[in-house]
């Protein structure tokens, strides 16, 4: 499906509008370590389609990836005709020049956690940013066990889940646990025991609350070792089991690592009630998914849990920013809502790197409508009396 970006891009005769897309000017663009060069083609894509231009300020410990993203799309530029100069890289990033370029920039782009979105809309230029991750996927009696294994393998594979839309932790109802973990064995997992996971937390978390940067994308036996313990060769994530959440178990939270946080539900209220209290300690407004054919269940998780997005069925890690087995909107940058302390709960696309201008004409024999018709019975005296 194609759309028009730029000009004139919307008309609604009925109601004589016309709507005009016009660029938002220079883009400052956010990078994380995490997603050093995907934010980067996204980003620049989604600029370029509004008649952006993007400056990226790379995280320090991936600068060079991201450089190497940027040198690559300039290239294309000049090759298509276009100046280079509308995707810029900062070649040695620091906190002091990249305050400067959201201070001088029109729009930023943040992706990363929450101290590098607090400065962007501390900057005092327009800025959208999002949240840290956190999925919680929910596994009822009624999901095919050996699929949502598979699924959530998939998304532990995928860059070794230092995606933040991948899975980080399963919530399944108690009756069926033994039967899923079953199938997650199967699939390749390996399921800690107390002290391994124990040995697992302390090698993850030097500090509270802070990830070692060594332990993150890892594969799952070499992970085990630098925690201090081995694993089959042949095992391709970790499970850890849990009851809790917050900050006293940090299993709970974030691990951008192939360590998926196993916890059982009785009800299906007990399920929503442990997906809220983990993603508000950690990923609040994200995204989570759930494996079921109950759609009763799949509109009440949707309904009452604290998300932007609800994957369904499917591997959230790889569907989340869109896919071609999905009709989510193309991105990189997921916005996790007031949830999160973002400005948007939706997929920002380019249709956040442009300003609208609204051209309006009066509607030809445009009627009033009346009283009874925008208010129904409302206004009736007696609803009033004594309020006047």
């Amino acid at each position: 499906m194609f759309a028009k970006t730029v000009g004139v891009v919307e008309v609604d005769e009925a109601k004589q509008l016309v709507k005009i897309a016009k660029p938002v000017g220079v883009v400052a663009s956010l990078v994380p370590t995490t997603v050093p060069m995907g934010v980067v083609f996204i980003g620049a894509m989604n600029a370029i389609m509004g008649r952006n231009a993007t400056v990226f300020s790379p995280h320090p410990r991936a600068k060079k990836s991201t450089m190497l993203a940027c040198e690559d799309i300039r290239k294309l530029l000049v090759n298509m005709g276009y100046p280079a100069d509308l995707v810029v890289c900062i070649e040695e990033p620091s906190l002091e020049k990249t305050n400067s370029l959201m201070q001088q920039a029109d729009l930023i782009v943040a992706t990363g956690g929450k101290p590098m979105v607090k400065a962007a809309y501390s900057s005092g230029t327009p800025a959208f940013g999002v949240g840290a991750g956190n999925v919680v996927v929910v596994i009822d009696e009624t999901a095919d066990f050996r699929d949502a294994a598979n699924k959530i393998m998939t998304a532990q594979l995928n860059d070794y889940a230092i995606g933040c839309s991948t899975e980080n932790a399963m919530v399944i109802q108690q009756d069926v646990y033994q039967e899923m973990m079953k199938e997650c064995v199967e699939s390749g997992a390996y399921i800690c025991n107390e002290e391994e996971k124990a040995k697992m937390q302390e090698f993850l978390w030097k500090a509270p609350g802070k990830l070692n940067p060594d332990a993150i994308c890892l594969p799952a036996p070499v992970m085990a070792e630098k925690a201090g313990f081995k694993i089959p060769e042949d095992r391709q994530w970790i499970i850890v089991e849990e009851s809790g959440y917050g900050p006293q178990y940090p299993f709970s939270g974030e691990k951008l690592s192939v360590i998926v946080t196993a916890y059982k539900y009785d009800t299906f209220d007990h399920a929503i009630e442990l997906v809220n209290g983990i993603q508000a300690y950690s990923g609040a407004g994200h995204s989570c998914g759930i494996h079921s054919f109950n759609d009763e269940h799949i509109m009440e998780y949707a309904m009452r849990t604290h998300t932007s997005r609800v994957a369904v069925r499917m591997t959230v890690g790889t569907s989340n920013a869109g896919n071609w087995n999905n009709g989510m909107p193309f991105t990189i940058n997921l916005g996790c809502g007031t949830w999160g302390g973002n400005i948007t709960s939706e997929n920002v696309t380019w249709k956040n790197y442009i300003n609208t201008t609204w051209v309006a004409r009066e509607i030809p024999n445009y009627t009033v409508p009346t009283d009874e018709e925008l208010f129904g019975n409302i206004p009736d005296e007696k609803i009033f009396e004594g309020l006047i």
